[in-house]
């Protein structure tokens, strides 16, 4: 089961599908691509997605991919 440790020491796992901690997301420019029939398959390839730590509620980007290191984010205190 794929998985990863927060830097609160939470551990997000993230095999489930459909995942708790996981969100998809796609750029406005990149979605006003996207015409006529949608092949969510293929739109899913396009997205973008983040990790929610339920604990810390950091959030941990991946920008490229899961073969680079994700990008962390801190929420406002």
């Amino acid at each position: 089961m794929p998985k990863m440790l927060c830097s609160c020491g939470n551990i997000l796992r993230f095999g489930d599908i459909p995942c708790n901690i996981q969100y998809n997301f796609i750029s406005d420019v990149d979605y006003d691509k996207v015409q006529g029939l949608v092949d969510s398959e293929e739109l899913y390839t396009q997205m973008k997605m983040f990790f929610v730590c339920e604990e810390c509620k950091r959030l941990w980007f991946f920008w490229d991919g899961f073969d680079n290191p994700p990008q962390e984010y801190l929420p406002s205190k």
